[in-house]
């Protein structure tokens, strides 16, 4: 699990005074570029793979609101990872309280950077987020 600490801004408070949702999803976004630099795909490292994560769906359950000068743990992890795409899960709690704030799925699409078309997740890019290869049969062939 990765965490990453933030604090609620003016600039996040919609006019109910609360954090808006968009502010959610751009943390949610946020987190997990933080999480994949952290294990060693920032920007640079999906460009020499030659493909890179985008994301399909987000699903958010707005659970309490978060206020302005809040202290925020925003928690993310790769939930489950299939052939060109996966699912990581977002927690975002509050530091005082330690009450979950929000909870968020993201569908990640990887996806080559010339063509846009999906394509299978390397498992170097498994391994880095500490999901296991994919398993091979005898008879298939390692696809590059």
């Amino acid at each position: 699990m990765f965490r990453h600490i933030i604090s609620v801004t003016s600039d996040d408070i919609d006019f109910l005074g609360h954090a808006s949702n968009i502010t959610y999803v751009r943390w949610v976004q946020d987190v997990a570029m933080a999480h994949s630099a952290a294990v060693g795909l920032d920007v640079d490292a999906y460009r020499r793979l030659g493909a890179f994560f985008i994301i399909r769906r987000h699903e958010i359950d707005y659970l309490r609101p978060a206020l302005r000068g809040d202290a925020l743990e925003v928690r993310t992890w790769v939930d489950s990872v299939m052939a060109a795409k996966c699912e990581r899960r977002t927690e975002i709690v509050n530091s005082e309280t330690s009450t979950v704030v929000a909870r968020a799925t993201t569908l990640w699409g990887y996806v080559d950077a010339v063509t846009g078309r999906p394509t299978r997740i390397p498992d170097e890019v498994r391994v880095a987020f500490a999901v296991p290869p994919r398993a091979r049969k005898a008879s298939q062939p390692e696809v590059p």
